[in-house]
């Protein structure tokens, strides 16, 4: 018999429908009549028939007919909502989007695995998993340490020893004991006590990062969690029911405690969660559509599940991975650039960098010379200016390849000179290129506000490069009394990741629009190549247009790191026709060794 859960004014409600053919609307006078049912003034309504109401899917929110019958517009156990004419928009509905929910419509179930020992995983596996490009099992090694450590717990409960967290509050009240029926008890009330952050949620991409990598803590076999609960968890993660989980509320110390406790809360089936088949809704009946069950917590379990900083290191991981992907892109968007305004690669010569002891900035310079290296790739702008008077270029051009320390820090560097870089791109006086790099400038203002957008980001970074741990506060009546606010220091560098690959985007676009002001003439091939992808995506500029769509599309090519897969076979190429000057690097501008992905296993705390 076909079921579906349907949503009225803050309510859910499982209704059964023993017949396929009845209507969409049947369905909501059916769940317009239960809800009154359960409400002492019926909810405001004489009877059913005076509801007027409009029914729309959970999943991308799309509106139904109402005479269409139901298998034919829903799947059995689809989760929709009836929305009462006159209402405001049911405000617990969805109680924020995730982000780009669009692109979630889209998602298939993956086949492969990747399997967790606790060990080997690295940020690569880890944002593919928050991608749901994979499902996780475990190795059989990890599941005899599991089961080897609850044997440990099961123990400690038998013998009545007084451990902390298992038999005894916890922070302050870690001298109380708790009597053993109780237990169990003391779990529940650690995870819906703690869960107390506020904030939007994260997305589903970060909700799933955060869950593989708890899931990988635990396969350790430092947490006491039980096989039976752990697979269950696995479970969770495999059908992709997120918790929500809002993203403000740690302060990193004894680990991420408020959104692990919001994820944890999720999986004993309370507060909300989200799946691509149902989108947000009440924990319980999510789990239910995918025929999972609630965790029942056993003792020590709910402290497994939350006291850890997941939090912080799978956010830091998607930080460590789009900064690894903004910064090799960075030096083919400067090399445009360079290009467009007719700079001399002289800079970038081996033998000036062979003086300097940074693996990072020989790497960037080589680089630049694979790009545009004339006898490799000709380059008929190059060839242009090969015989003008310019001696050197502004640094701008001629120092991009600098080693870096601090992840924020050293991003945000990277937006600072990109937003350099437009202004001269812009500016007439700096460049042999109209102003704004738009024909009839006064009737059109071009690039004008797209550089003051740049400007902006580039302003904005300045303020989130203040480190966050300098503003330690006492917490836990000052049993935590040097904390490391690490939750807010990920969060903040990804947003500085996200306004240095936008700043670049523009940058990347005015580089390319520079290129229509220098036609006929070619650059080099692999530039070439850059230019042609920009061009799939956002034509040349010759009127005024809305212009922040092509941002965003640029934008999206940088993330998605097009623009590096364009260019890498030709840097590659030259790598290996010039061996002897060159060595492979880690991938990045950073000389910054665990940043090289394909080695970089992420540290956790072994949290006991």
């Amino acid at each position: 018999m076909p079921r579906y859960t349907v949503h009225v004014r803050g309510e859910w409600l499982a209704v059964p429908c023993q017949d396929a053919q009845l209507t969409v609307g049947w369905l909501g006078r059916e769940a317009v009549r239960r809800y009154i049912k359960n409400k002492p003034d019926n909810g405001g309504f004489a009877s059913v028939d005076d509801a007027r109401f409009l029914v729309r899917r959970c999943k991308g929110l799309g509106l139904l007919d109402n005479e269409d019958p139901l298998d034919v517009a829903l799947e059995d156990n689809e989760f929709v909502e009836v929305v009462i004419e006159g209402d405001a928009m049911s405000p617990d509905f969805i109680p924020s989007q995730p982000e780009g929910v669009y692109l979630y419509s889209k998602y298939r179930e993956p086949e492969k695995y990747i399997a967790l020992d606790g060990d080997s995983l690295t940020t690569e596996d880890l944002v593919s998993l928050g991608k749901g490009h994979y499902k996780i099992k475990l190795t059989p090694t990890a599941e005899k340490r599991v089961q080897k450590s609850r044997e440990v717990i099961d123990r400690i409960v038998e013998e009545k020893t007084v451990v902390y967290g298992i038999t005894t509050g916890f922070g302050k009240f870690a001298r109380t004991v708790i009597p053993v029926s109780k237990l169990e008890e003391l779990q529940f009330n650690l995870v819906r006590s703690h869960s107390s952050g506020v904030g939007k949620p994260l997305s589903p991409e970060r909700c799933r990062m955060l869950l593989a990598l708890r899931i990988n803590v635990l396969a350790k076999g430092y947490s006491g969690i039980s096989l039976e609960t752990l697979k269950q968890v696995i479970e969770v993660f495999n059908a992709s029911c997120l918790p929500y989980v809002p993203e403000k509320g740690t302060v990193g110390a004894s680990g991420d405690l408020a959104p692990l406790s919001h994820l944890a809360l999720g999986l004993i089936g309370e507060g909300k969660m989200w799946s691509p088949k149902s989108g947000w809704a009440d924990a319980k009946y999510v789990l239910a559509a995918h025929g999972l069950k609630p965790i029942v917590l056993k003792p020590k379990e709910g402290l497994a599940l939350i006291n850890g900083t997941q939090m912080i290191t799978s956010l830091g991981c998607e930080a460590v991975e789009r900064a690894s992907a903004i910064a090799r892109q960075a030096d083919i968007v400067a090399a445009l650039t360079l290009e467009v305004l007719k700079g001399t690669t002289k800079a970038f010569d081996t033998d000036i960098h062979a003086v300097r002891p940074h693996r990072g900035q020989v790497e960037v310079a080589f680089r630049f010379r694979s790009l545009l290296d004339s006898d490799h790739h000709p380059s008929e702008i190059a060839e242009s200016h090969r015989f003008c008077d310019r001696v050197q270029d502004a640094y701008t051009l001629r120092c991009c390849p600098q080693a870096l320390d601090y992840l924020a820090i050293g991003v945000h560097e990277l937006a600072s000179i990109s937003e350099r870089r437009i202004e001269r791109l812009c500016n007439p006086s700096l460049s042999e290129l109209p102003a704004f790099l738009v024909a009839e400038g006064g009737l059109n203002s071009g690039f004008m506000i797209a550089h003051c957008t740049a400007a902006a980001l580039v302003s904005e970074n300045k303020a989130l490069c203040h480190p966050s741990s300098v503003d330690s506060l006492s917490t836990s009546a000052a049993t935590e009394d040097h904390v490391s606010m690490g939750g807010w220091a990920a969060r903040k560098a990804l947003r500085v990741i996200e306004h240095v690959e936008q700043v670049l985007a523009i940058e990347l676009l005015a580089a390319c629009q520079g290129i229509e002001f220098l036609r006929p003439l070619k650059t080099t091939t692999p530039l070439e190549k850059v230019y042609d992808l920009v061009r799939s995506v956002v034509r040349p500029w010759i009127k005024d247009r809305f212009m922040a769509p092509d941002i965003e599309a640029a934008h999206r090519l940088l993330v998605e790191q097009k623009v590096w897969e364009v260019a890498a076979p030709y840097i590659e190429k030259y790598r290996m026709e010039h061996i002897p000057e060159s060595r492979p690097v880690s991938p990045t501008a950073f000389s910054l060794e665990f940043l090289h992905k394909k080695s970089t296993k992420i540290p956790e705390s072994e949290d006991l």
